[in-house]
């Protein structure tokens, strides 16, 4: 099955070639949270932000971009094998205009979810979280989180299609909404960062009636995209929520390993999901809609991680690897941080390292042929 699939995708690269496009697809065009945002958030009022050292330290000059990671996201890989030369640009950056518009944007936002309401709280619940169980006393004054919402980031889109419009004729940017390759990666920040550490919604709500209301949001925004010309969208599954760092330190103190409890209410989630876009595709006539599973293969990294060439996998390279994330905790001035991130499976508490998220981005690519 292996060899059919590469198979499968070569002839697609060569078929691309054949007519003329040097991509696979004309564009990409990305929606989500921290796991795909490539600097929206540099140019917002939040914490949430990984524009500084040692962010993004392997990545092309060294250059901390806002990805929160050491180096590349799977997302970046991704467009790479589907023969893209250079990444689309974060939306709010600069550097989203004129013709850089022709290969697609990227609207994620770090901290956003499907639950709008969460992306104003999510980097203070999670902060405090994080702070009470650290060694590290700190006393700051946390602003609210600014994340763009995912009824945001369709308000974005809907700008992008305006003036992708101007720049590349009615005719071509109607063909490249048409066939561009959208992205979704969202619902970890919901319940690592939300719905964990929020007692005013997990004494009201169980996870599974959380993660119900989740994927209700989740289906609103494919429609939504979906009558905005969307035809191929790719979306993450929960990954195993119980073996990030963060989850280990904050909520494991009672089990040794992953947190099964978490690990279990993102399987139920994904199996909502996966039902929901089952229903999705019967519902909205030439959608192809993909749920790619991310949880297997990382809990897998995380289980067997010398299978991979993995050294570490309960902890992020960065400091501790427990509790860092955001400034306050991951910046050049942290002790301890590993100096090569290629054996860590975790770059932080929460976030794959670049060799993680290659293994992830190889199982994107197999998974996501059918949307090619």
């Amino acid at each position: 099955m292996g060899f059919l699939l590469i198979s499968a995708f070569a002839f697609a690269i060569l078929s691309s070639m054949a007519n003329g496009q040097d991509t696979i697809v004309p564009a990409v065009i990305t929606f989500g949270d921290s796991s795909v945002d490539v600097g929206n958030n540099d140019y917002l009022p939040t914490l949430f932000k990984a524009n500084y050292p040692p962010y993004g330290r392997d990545f092309i000059n060294h250059k901390a971009t806002g990805r929160f990671c050491n180096g590349k996201l799977a997302t970046d890989i991704t467009t790479e094998t589907l023969g893209f030369k250079t990444y689309p640009a974060a939306y709010l950056s600069p550097e989203a205009s004129g013709k850089n518009l022709l290969i697609g944007a990227n609207f994620a936002s770090a901290a956003s979810g499907y639950d709008d309401k969460a992306a104003y709280l999510n980097v203070r619940n999670f902060v405090i979280a994080a702070l009470r169980t650290s060694l590290v006393e700190l006393h700051l004054t946390l602003k609210v989180s600014h994340a763009i919402t995912l009824t945001q980031q369709l308000e974005y889109f809907k700008e992008y299609k305006t003036k992708l419009a101007k720049v590349a004729g009615s005719d071509k940017s109607a063909t490249i909404i048409k066939e561009a390759l959208y992205l979704l990666g969202a619902g970890n920040t919901d319940f690592l960062q939300n719905y964990y550490v929020n007692p005013y919604v997990n004494k009201v709500y169980t996870a599974d009636q959380y993660g119900s209301f989740l994927v209700s949001s989740f289906k609103t925004f494919v429609k939504s995209l979906y009558g905005l010309g969307a035809r191929r969208l790719g979306v993450t599954s929960l990954a195993p929520l119980g073996c990030l760092p963060a989850a280990r330190t904050i909520f494991g103190s009672h089990e040794k390993g992953c947190v099964s409890r978490f690990n279990s209410d993102a399987q139920q989630f994904n199996k909502k999901m996966n039902a929901a876009a089952t229903s999705l595709k019967k519902e909205l006539p030439g959608l192809k809609l993909v749920i790619f599973d991310i949880f297997t293969p990382l809990y897998d990294v995380v289980k067997t991680p010398s299978k991979y060439g993995f050294k570490e996998a309960t902890k992020g390279c960065c400091g501790t690897g427990r509790v860092e994330l955001t400034s306050f905790l991951c910046n050049l001035k942290t002790p301890g941080t590993c100096s090569n991130a290629t054996e860590y499976v975790f770059w932080d508490s929460v976030h794959p390292s670049e060799a993680a998220n290659q293994v992830l981005a190889d199982t994107l690519i197999l998974q996501g042929f059918a949307l090619l």
